[in-house]
């Protein structure tokens, strides 16, 4: 072979090395952004809490419900995944018009939208049929959670209502009554303060991210409340929410001092923050200061939850 046929040959084999790597790159981020990774890890940590938890104050072990531990983390992770692709599949056309989301293989179309229907179908069900293994109470609080995000949030009030913020919250609250409920009956005040806690976090979270992609959200025509009502009602509002968490830690007495100590220092911290918003002027720059500080509230809630109780 000619010394000219040899460099085309391995430019070629060369090129082929990086189109594959570039493939693999591309699969890589389309699930990601599919499944919404960062999202169903913030909701799979209060799963594992719950359980964790159960276990703790039932004076179980964990190595005793190791197969139940499986199948709920499994589960509910499947079942969380179906839901968040079937947002993305209803979503496509929102998705095409708002910068963060259009990079989403179901508006580059990498993905085909019939394939991405049947994926969250047939995940959900599957988690749905793994949590069943664990029990009936577990499975029914994560169909709950399911329809609410699908059907209540994604499908009927997304488009048309402001308090779509809190109708969907009350899917991410259900996360560690199906870690609780996998071992006995959520009925505990553990369980239910921690809901509590999600349900409320939820909504000042949503709001901040509202304000900091309105653009986005008013040319999508999604009717969030900063864009119906103005930055200084969503303002007012996400202090009021905040406010109503105070109390909270007080009832997870049976966590310890340490606990409620280090969770009230939180929500104090997050409400005096916020109130700073009211009188700031520069509503983005405080807006992505109080995104961060509740995406890492939320995390140190429930970790901290499982540490004072190892």
């Amino acid at each position: 072979m000619s010394k000219e046929g040899s460099l085309i040959s391995k430019n070629a084999e060369i090129s082929g090395v990086y189109t594959m790597e570039s493939n693999r790159t591309t699969l890589a981020g389309d699930i990601k952004e599919l499944f919404k990774l960062i999202v169903l890890i913030s909701n799979v940590v209060p799963v594992f809490a719950g359980f964790w938890l159960a276990i703790y104050f039932t004076g179980s072990t964990l190595a005793a419900h190791l197969d139940a531990l499986i199948l709920t983390i499994a589960g509910s992770t499947l079942v969380m995944s179906g839901a968040l692709i079937l947002n993305n599949w209803f979503d496509v056309d929102i998705d095409r018009k708002m910068a963060r989301t259009q990079n989403r293989p179901t508006v580059t179309g990498n993905f085909s939208l019939k394939a991405v229907l049947w994926a969250g179908i047939i995940l959900s069900a599957a988690g749905m049929g793994l949590l069943l293994f664990t029990t009936f109470e577990a499975a029914l609080y994560a169909f709950v959670g399911w329809f609410v995000y699908v059907y209540l949030y994604t499908m009927w009030s997304k488009r048309r209502f402001t308090l779509n913020t809190v109708i969907g919250s009350v899917s991410g609250a259900v996360t560690p009554l199906i870690g609780w409920a996998a071992i006995e009956p959520a009925s505990h005040i553990v369980p239910i303060m921690l809901a509590l806690i999600l349900f409320i976090w939820q909504i000042p979270h949503t709001f901040v991210i509202a304000i900091r992609k309105y653009d986005e959200y008013k040319a999508a025509g999604v009717p969030m409340l900063p864009v119906v009502h103005g930055f200084e009602i969503t303002k007012r509002q996400i202090v009021i929410y905040i406010a109503c968490l105070l109390p909270l830690p007080f009832y997870l007495a049976s966590l310890g001092t340490v606990f409620i100590v280090f969770v009230s220092a939180l929500n104090f911290g997050w409400l005096i923050f916020a109130i700073r918003g009211l009188f700031g002027k520069d509503d983005l720059k405080w807006a992505n200061k109080m995104f961060l500080f509740s995406v890492n509230y939320l995390m140190f809630v429930f970790l901290l939850a499982i540490v004072v109780t190892m």
